[in-house]
């Protein structure tokens, strides 16, 4: 884990220090999540949150990296004879993402993210890191209006099957999926 931060934080210095111009801002938006695998899981609406930096590296290349916290999880409708519930997993999710401009207004974004859980709820023996990729397109209103959509596909799974291996609960992929839908601005 701190060697992924370091290799994160070195990305982002040197793109800093190679730059040609860099542009601050902050986004929200809605979250509909999802876990991946999970026998009969519904869609839950949630939000992110956050800030980001746009850094010039080539032409109309750029890196994005971005601090978000994200509300993310599943309603699960009658697991086996067991009531209906909504697992609820609230995140900080670090995405590094690279942004190409088709346009001056139209671009395109990948890229992998690193989530730190925060808080779980109806969820036992969950994992605390989580990891995903990132791929989406955003349409600029203005020099600083824009808006996106953003489609994170899990990697890792919600539970931490190092631990249990029953056979059946957790041999399978359980991965958070997210369709988010965002507004940001840049100062």
């Amino acid at each position: 884990m701190k060697r992924i931060i370091l290799t994160a934080v070195a990305v982002i210095s040197f793109a800093f220090a190679n730059a040609q111009s860099t542009r601050f801002g902050i986004k929200g938006g809605l979250n509909i999540a999802t876990i991946g695998n999970a026998e009969n899981a519904e869609a839950l609406v949630g939000f992110q949150l956050g800030g980001f930096a746009e850094i010039n590296v080539w032409k109309k290349l750029f890196v994005q990296p971005e601090l978000l916290f994200s509300t993310q999880g599943a309603r699960i409708d009658n697991y086996g004879n067991a009531a209906d519930y909504t697992v609820n997993l609230n995140y900080i999710n670090i995405p590094v993402l690279a942004k190409y401009y088709i346009t001056k207004t139209f671009s395109v974004e990948a890229g992998p993210q690193i989530g730190l859980l925060v808080s779980s709820e109806n969820i036992d023996d969950e994992r605390t890191v989580d990891a995903a990729f990132n791929i989406g397109g955003g349409y600029n209103f203005t020099q600083n209006f824009s808006v996106g959509i953003r489609y994170t596909v899990g990697l890792s799974n919600v539970y931490d099957n190092d631990r249990y291996n029953d056979g059946y609960y957790y041999d399978d992929r359980y991965t958070n999926n997210v369709l988010a839908l965002t507004a940001a601005y840049k100062f």
